[in-house]
């Protein structure tokens, strides 16, 4: 068995393709440094990651994909499942030895397995922007905890900067411990250094605003106004609105 080792980072797997395809060996597995390596090696390549390798990768897709195409390579990547790494690679390569479009070849199971995994990582972004509810904070930031399945909090930035360019907001990926700050000028990413910022994955009563419990409570008044009750279908309810996502939504608290 042939195997590769790189960094793990997307540019790094970039360079993993060009490596293979310069010195003419193609791994059937990629590694990081520290994983167990499996029996029966036969050839084992570490890549360094290299922008100007990457970059000349990318510009080779950007040939011969789609726009779309593209995007859904940035979306399995973002899966952050073990395989995933892999499954690009392979789907790399399919696209560069092909003579003509292979993104619409549903036959090919690496193909299929590319979209289906996309459109799972695309409708968990557009789950994250619909049941985002920020939270005005003592210091005039709107604050929202999130917790997707995929790490979709990159994908869904561009929405938030477009849909809230007036205000300071920021996104905290709760499961991955890390997110997302904007001052009107510029997104950077962020950690919260506090340890007792979040508890249970809401923020801190003690850091919210004066009136933002008030405003909570409104919203709830609202939300049970609007139900009729004697139509209330929780099967269909959990189907526009899954259940994983209601210990983050004010209206879902008792």
């Amino acid at each position: 068995m042939s195997i590769f080792y790189y960094d793990k980072t997307f540019d790094g797997l970039l360079s993993v393709v060009f490596d293979a395809y310069k010195i003419k060996h193609f791994p059937q597995a990629l590694l990081a440094e520290g994983d167990i390596e499996p029996m029966f090696m036969e050839r084992v390549h570490t890549t360094v990651t290299d922008s100007g390798k990457s970059d000349r990768v990318w510009t080779a897709l950007r040939k011969k994909l789609s726009k779309q195409a593209l995007n859904h390579i940035h979306h399995v990547w973002q899966s952050e499942l073990p395989e995933a790494d892999y499954l690009i690679f392979r789907y790399i390569r399919k696209v560069i030895d092909s003579s003509h479009s292979v993104e619409t070849h549903f036959a090919d199971e690496d193909v299929m397995a590319m979209l289906k995994l996309a459109k799972k990582v695309s409708k968990d972004t557009m789950y994250l922007i619909e049941f985002v509810r920020f939270q005005k904070t003592t210091q005039n930031i709107f604050f929202a905890p999130v917790a997707p399945d995929y790490n979709t909090l990159p994908l869904a930035l561009r929405h938030f900067i477009d849909r809230f360019a007036d205000q300071h907001w920021a996104l905290y990926d709760i499961r991955r411990g890390y997110g997302f700050y904007y001052d009107l000028q510029r997104v950077e990413q962020i950690t919260l250094p506090d340890e007792n910022a979040l508890i249970d994955g809401k923020i801190n009563p003690t850091l919210l605003a004066e009136d933002e419990q008030q405003f909570q409570t409104l919203w709830r008044n609202y939300f049970k106004a609007i139900t009729i009750r004697e139509r209330i279908n929780k099967r269909q309810q959990r189907q526009h609105m899954p259940a994983r996502f209601w210990h983050l939504l004010p209206e879902m608290q008792n």
